[in-house]
Order: C-alpha cells, then structure tokens, then sequence
C-alpha cells in the first residue's frame, strides 16, 4: 500500500492539499506554507480577525511564515504595527531580548530575538501572539516568555492551524486543525 502523500484541510472555507512531509524521529507532518500565497494569506487573516484577538492592543508574530499572516491580519484590525521575532541576532538588535526555542520542525534549539524597538512596542500592552501552525507549544511558550520580559501581556493566542494535540487546547484560536502522521 503506498503512503498517503497529502492532506487534505479545509481552511476558511478553501480546501488545501498539504504534501506529507517526514520529520526526524519517524514522525511526518502534514506541511503548510502561506509563503507567496497571497489569496490564502489574505483569507486567513480576515477569518481570525472576525473571531477577534480579544483586548489586544498590538500583535507579535515569529519570523517568517507568520509575518505576511500578522501583516493581513495587523491591517484589518486596523492596527499600524506588529511586533516580530528573529530567529537570529541582527547587528542593530544591541539591548534586545531573547529566548531559547524548540519546535516540532526544527532538528536543534533556536534562539529567539526581540528587538529594543518591538520591546518598545510591546511594553506595557495586552499582546496577541499570531503564528501559521501551533502544534507542542514551544514556540508559543518562548513569545510569551519574551512577551513578559518585555513587559506586555499576552491576552490572545492564534493560528491558521493547530496541529496535533494543539486542537485540544483551550487558550488558543484556530482555523482548523491536522494531525501529526
């Protein structure tokens, strides 16, 4: 019998093949990347601003599949800013903050980054974090850690996806939700 090569989801309302990609340690997921997709990029962003970010007064997004997410959605609620986290040190980030990170699609820990202007931007403000996938929590974790160092306080988690057991859990929105294969 030959393996499952796709997985089908429906995502506000778009139904979307994504390719089964494996992982190390024998686990697959099935991937999903808004990178140049713009109608679906814009569609997920309209989608979790009609469930709302709650209170929230800025937004903070790790680099890179949900920036142009945050952008989309930034903009249909009407903010002028979102806050973002580097996956690696820039030479202006001097007075910045970071954390250590581990993900279900990284083979090693990463370090997160948070720059003395998204600081500024975050401190003192309710803050909704806004990712693609969400799926053990770890990069979730490490924005709320920063988050709290930098003085804010996350009032909103969100999503396009909530993979796995993700789909469970009760402090995050999400649009649908996929397995761990």
């Amino acid at each position: 019998m030959e393996k499952q090569k796709y997985f089908e989801v429906d995502i506000a309302g778009r139904k979307e093949k994504l390719e089964i990609l494996p992982l190390p340690g024998g686990l697959s997921i099935a991937f999903f990347n808004l990178h140049g997709n713009v109608d679906l990029t814009e569609r997920c962003a309209k989608a979790l601003a009609k469930k709302g970010i709650g209170e929230a007064e800025i937004i903070i997004t790790p680099e890179s599949k949900g920036l142009q997410l945050s952008h989309c959605l930034a903009r249909e609620l009407g903010h002028k800013q979102y806050a973002v986290v580097r996956k690696s040190k820039k030479m202006y980030m001097d007075g910045g903050l970071f954390v250590k990170v581990k993900s279900i699609t990284s083979d090693t820990v990463q370090e997160y980054y948070l720059s003395k202007h998204d600081i500024g931007l975050i401190k003192g403000k309710k803050v909704a974090i806004v990712d693609d996938v969400i799926s053990t929590g770890g990069s979730v974790r490490a924005l709320q850690d920063l988050v709290s160092q930098a003085g804010g306080l996350v009032v909103s988690k969100m999503c396009v996806l909530a993979e796995g057991d993700a789909k469970d859990r009760q402090d995050i929105v999400y649009l649908a939700s996929i397995p761990v294969l």
